[in-house]
């Protein structure tokens, strides 16, 4: 068993708080998601999850112009410089204020950043060499009120910023003669997004109020008197307009056009611009955000998203697709304007996140949560791709049948859903005799029988997949269900409940209990054993038990209370130490092999035991975000007061404010701001033994093992290295080379010593390799079907070694189940892959032949041909008639023809017709 999983990606959740950014080329969105960097690949239709944390959420992030470096600030004003070449952290700058806007000029050799009511100018990182990365320039000051919004000139020579005290004012980056600041005023609210043109002083300045303005400057950007070194100690006049000592007229503007972008109660939150387009994007407070055409203000599209505030838009490079982000429901969608079209539209558990599911193949996982959503996702793309909205409220549990095409869950509303994924719909639904919530859920091997356990009847309700009538109640327990599992080798059905007692039935004998095991406390999770002769059961005291199922013998425990950490959450009035008394695992999950468990519950801590060994084999902590609740072990003396910590203290707006009355909008005394608490609500390994998902309160985190960066060698000696082994390849020893190369197990040098293996050679070598080495090649060709391009070599290997040692791969079926559901799963995506590019190219094939056959090809002729007596016996003519031949046909059609009608297999697997 490897323990070397490694943080992949985040899913379940898209979007949290912050800036959007799109890519210098415009094919992939930045999405702020808590205190993590998901990048969106709308090309490629991928996710990925930087594998860069911060210790608070981020708020602000922007891209260099080249696209290599990227800062990201958090909510309290931590900034972070990160590469997204290596994708690591460079630096760290804390200006210890929130910062609202942030942005490199268009040269990137300086960036900007709001604070407070100021603005700070620094030098881009990595201009010239320097031991700071953050090398402040200039610090700008002049504003009332706090800044929230900043744009760069085009040739970075000047930038405006707004701010809340409703003026724009314009800088000069450098010391000019003609231009130090300008104030424009006019608005009545704060200031949302201040803009230049494209290669002009020219201004747009949008303010809250959902009013806009355009500025008219008199001074062209070619225009602008770079002061020299003795002109920058002399004094200046600070009256815009007039002229300085010198005689040198300063830059004007007047506003030309003024326009209500629109009527109504709701607030402008958000705005882009984009200058080479001249497009402006406005979202507002409901959900809805408005393209207009500058500088005539003209309306281009009115959408709607969501009925929640639009918290930031952006335009990519090109100007054709939009990026709209929704926080309070966790959204994200890329809008294609010219077309009317999504780009992206996903949406993650804008609430707790409590169960997920792995697929048999490993390729889908299916989550469930406090919003009555059961999501899949793809697990190598990172995309929902199905949302089912049936349910009335929070999943408690969800299941994949046998043949991954059913997907079960079940709700605290009193139903039990299955929904098809071939046709996304719910086609059966299972209830109760009288209304129950219910808290866990189980299906047998075959699918057949689903079993849901009851949260306040303390009954476990069997019914028949097939007919959807229930079939069974099963009764005994004392408290309510709290957890289900069916075991793989026979038909038997363990059940734990808050009675200190775990049920064993069988439900297919309808007898009762079988066998009754007595706990001390409270049964908070239980699961079988991929091979069903194990059952693991998790109790309130914090303790792991493990038992035989057949016999009711206990086999060993853990005790993992302390394994969880130590965790203070702000408005707790004892200490981390005393609080461990009552942590415990409420979710477990075996490893694909059987070998470990894996245990999570009301900590930012995840563990793996060693089931034989029973001690702790190692801890992933899930986050560092000091956002959530319960991550320290001690609380912050300086927010403690005389009457208690700062948390217990409801936030005033301010002196004298008086408290409204209950109902109204402005100052609702109902709503509160709290933290949310971390925590593991289940983990799930994966079939294929390759990686596992955590459902926390970040949101659903894949680990998964790295194998590039371990060295993981296997019987290494001396002589044994890559010198050696390509030494024993060149001399055409091939099967040594494949075992020594497998002894030293690196990647790459495996797949060399097998890509340099004749075909020929491919059925003798597999007759004559030992069993320890059957295994590991299977195991490597499974992993590298998945990103290999000579499919047809490796399929003919698995042919091979399947067909020889088929009976002894079936004795070691248990052991070989991972590596077997890997191969299944690879396999599957590749065949799913290739048939549509097959039916791609039959489709184009199709369009070229009717094509080419309607087309007037010029210089088309027919002649005939008299058929002599002596060609009758090879002349495809009858006897005594002309053969009317058509010698016209090029080569191409020839070709096109024999594809379509199957006569040359061999052209149509070497043809490169095309690849998406």
């Amino acid at each position: 068993m490897k323990f070397a999983y490694r943080f992949s990606n985040l899913l379940g959740t898209v979007y949290k708080n912050g800036n959007l950014n799109f890519t210098p080329d415009g094919n992939s969105v930045i999405s702020p998601v808590g205190n993590r960097l998901t990048v969106f690949d709308l090309k490629n239709n991928k996710s990925e999850t930087l594998p860069i944390e911060t210790k608070q959420n981020i708020s602000t992030i922007a891209l260099s112009p080249n696209g290599c470096l990227m800062i990201a600030v958090t909510d309290d004003g931590e900034a972070m410089l990160c590469s997204l070449i290596s994708k690591t952290v460079l630096g760290s700058h804390h200006f210890h204020c929130p910062i609202h806007s942030l942005r490199f000029s268009p040269d990137g050799k300086k960036f900007a950043v709001t604070r407070e009511n100021m603005v700070d100018v620094f030098h881009s990182p990595g201009e010239k060499r320097e031991f700071n990365p953050f090398t402040l320039y200039k610090k700008f000051h002049g504003a009332y009120d706090e800044t929230t919004c900043l744009d760069w000139t085009s040739d970075s020579s000047a930038f405006c910023v707004g701010s809340k005290d409703m003026n724009t004012r314009v800088y000069g980056a450098e010391r000019f003669t003609n231009l130090i600041v300008f104030v424009l005023g006019g608005h009545k609210g704060a200031i949302v997004g201040s803009f230049f043109l494209a290669n002009s002083l020219n201004v747009i300045t949008v303010s809250e109020d959902s009013k806009a303005a355009l500025w008219q400057s008199d001074t062209e950007l070619s225009e602008l008197d770079l002061a020299t070194m003795a002109e920058t100690d002399l004094p200046r006049k600070k009256k815009h307009g007039k002229m300085d000592k010198k005689g040198v007229d300063m830059v004007k503007y007047e506003r030309s056009e003024r326009h209500k972008l629109r009527s109504g109660p709701d607030k402008l939150t958000c705005a882009c611009f984009h200058k080479s387009t001249c497009l402006l994007v406005t979202g507002y407070s409901d959900g809805s955000f408005l393209l207009h055409e500058m500088p005539g203000f003209n309306l281009i599209h009115s959408l709607s998203i969501s009925e929640q505030s639009i918290v930031s838009v952006n335009i990519n490079q090109t100007g054709d697709w939009i990026g709209v982000a929704c926080s309070q429901l966790g959204q994200l969608l890329v809008w294609e304007w010219q077309s009317e079209s999504y780009i992206m539209k996903q949406q993650g558990h804008y609430n707790n996140m409590n169960c997920l599911e792995y697929s048999p193949d490993g390729q889908n996982i299916a989550t469930g949560g406090d919003d009555c959503k059961v999501k899949l996702w793809n697990a190598a793309s990172g995309f929902c791709f199905i949302t089912f909205t049936e349910h009335l409220s929070g999943i408690t549990g969800v299941r994949f049948s046998q043949n991954g095409q059913v997907v079960v869950s079940c709700s605290l509303d009193g139903t039990v859903r299955a929904f098809d994924l071939n046709r996304y719909r719910n086609f059966r639904t299972f209830t109760s005799p009288r209304p129950v919530q219910f808290s866990c859920l189980a299906l047998d091997h075959s699918g057949e029988i689903v079993c849901a356990g009851g949260q306040d009847s303390f009954e476990i309700f069997v019914w028949s997949m097939q007919t959807g009538r229930l079939l069974e109640v099963l009764a005994g327990h004392e408290g309510p269900i709290s957890c289900l599992s069916f075991s793989s080798a026979r038909a038997m059905l363990a059940s734990g409940s808050w009675d200190k007692t775990v049920k064993i039935w069988d439900v297919f004998e309808s007898k009762g209990s079988k066998e009754t095991f007595h706990l001390l406390t409270d049964v908070l999770a239980l699961t079988f054993r991929p091979d069903g002769e194990e059952l693991a059961i998790s109790t309130l005291n914090g303790q792991i038990s493990f038992w035989n199922p057949y016999n009711a013998v206990q086999t060993g425990s853990v005790e993992g209370r302390h394994d969880l950490g130590y965790s203070r959450k702000d408005t707790d009035k004892v200490t981390a130490k005393k609080l461990s008394d009552s942590k415990y695992f409420n979710t477990l999950c075996y490893t694909a092999d059987g070998k470990c468990i894996l245990a999570g519950g009301q900590s930012k801590n995840i563990c793996i035991y060693s089931v034989t060994d029973q001690i702790l084999m190692k801890k992933f902590e899930i986050s560092c975000n000091l956002s959530f609740d319960g991550m320290e072990e001690y609380l912050d003396r300086r927010k403690m007061t005389e009457w208690g910590s700062l948390a217990l203290v409801d936030d005033a707006e301010g002196d004298g404010v008086k408290l409204s009355l209950p109902g109204v909008k402005k100052g609702d005394m109902s709503s509160r701001s709290f933290k949310p608490e971390v925590r593991v609500a289940c983990v799930r390994f994966s079939p294929t033994g390759r990686s596992f998902s955590a459902a926390t309160t970040e949101g659903l985190l894949i680990y998964s093992l790295d194998h590039n960066l371990v060295f993981d060698p296997f019987e290494l000696e001396l002589d044994i290295t890559p010198v050696n082994i390509r030494k024993t390849l060149h001399n055409k020893d091939f099967s040594s080379a494949l075992m020594l190369s497998f002894r030293l197990n690196e990647q790459n040098l495996i797949q060399e010593v097998l890509e340099n293996i004749p075909v020929k050679d491919i059925d003798v070598i597999s007759q004559n390799l030992p069993n320890t080495y059957i295994d590991k090649l299977l195991n490597f060709l499974a992993t590298q079907i998945e990103s290999t391009a000579h499919i047809h070599f490796y399929l003919l290997w698995l042919q091979n070694l399947l067909k020889i040692h088929g009976p002894k791969l079936k004795q070691r079926s248990q052991q070989l189940m991972a590596t077997l559901r890997t191969l299944q799963k690879n396999v599957t995506r590749k065949y799913e892959d290739i048939s549509k590019i097959c039916d791609h190219n039959k489709y184009n094939l199709q369009f070229i032949k009717v094509l080419s056959q309607t087309t007037q090809i010029p210089g088309k002729r027919k002649r005939k041909l008299a058929v002599k007596d002596s060609d009758k016996a090879t002349s495809a003519g009858s006897e005594g008639e002309d053969s009317e031949i058509d010698d016209s046909e090029s080569d191409n059609e020839k070709d096109i023809n024999m594809a379509l009608d199957g006569q040359s297999e061999s052209d149509m697997e070497t043809s490169e017709l095309y690849i998406p």
